[in-house]
């Protein structure tokens, strides 16, 4: 992918992000409690690094709380859910995950 489309994405998954809609949270997350602080973590995180974002596309982060290792990823998906699409594809639907390390 280019350096136009990797920063439009990157955007697209910013804007999704901080908007803290589609958020999918695992029972391990749950059952930390704390979710509250956990989405408003996920939708300030700015701690993007090649470790953690290796194409520049702001789809992934991995953050500390309470000594768990906590991740967050987007996932691409056409309107009802069921296939893959390409992230630029106006009708992309992203999801958030939340869950624990040891879930992934």
């Amino acid at each position: 992918m280019d350096i136009e489309n990797v920063t439009r994405v990157a955007e697209l998954n910013d804007q999704f992000r901080k908007s803290g809609s589609s958020f999918m949270i695992t029972n391990g997350v749950l059952h930390l409690g704390n979710v509250g602080i956990i989405v408003d973590i996920v939708r300030k995180f700015n701690n993007f690094n090649p470790s953690n974002d290796p194409h520049g596309e702001h789809d992934f982060g991995a953050f500390s709380l309470n000594g768990e290792e906590i991740f967050w990823k987007i996932d691409y998906y056409d309107m009802e859910l069921k296939y893959g699409i390409s992230p630029l594809d106006p009708a992309c639907s992203r999801v958030l995950t939340v869950l624990l390390s040891s879930e992934y």
